[in-house]
């Protein structure tokens, strides 16, 4: 049973920067791709960056620039740095990976931005 875990989320001012984690039980390396996603209220939920096996990495063209996602090889963990917050960046970040044609997700963790 694949386990996700994220951490990091907060409040934080317009402006301000967070640094999301998502922790996974086993290798990061053994799925095919990895990803953090939002969902605002009344939203649905929307991809934010996406890194595939091979490196290739892309991101959701609201964050581009300002979100940079990135794997922790030490700590066995995919991170995402949020800089330049913006109130329209609140939302419940997920992180989710995909591995053998089956994805799993996260819990989500609660990032709030004040404006």
């Amino acid at each position: 049973q694949v386990q996700l875990v994220e951490a990091g989320g907060g409040l934080v001012q317009a402006g301000g920067s967070l640094r999301l984690s998502c922790a996974a039980s086993g290798s990061i390396f053994s799925f095919n791709q990895m990803s953090w996603h939002r969902q605002a209220p009344g939203k649905q939920r929307e991809q934010v960056a996406i890194f595939i096996r091979g490196g290739s990495i892309n991101y959701a063209d609201s964050v581009k620039g300002r979100f940079t996602i990135s794997r922790d090889v030490g700590k066995n963990t995919l991170n995402l740095q949020m800089n330049s917050l913006k109130a329209e960046d609140t939302a419940v970040y997920y992180c989710a990976a995909n591995r053998d044609g089956l994805g799993y997700w996260g819990q989500g963790t609660q990032v709030t931005v004040s404006s």
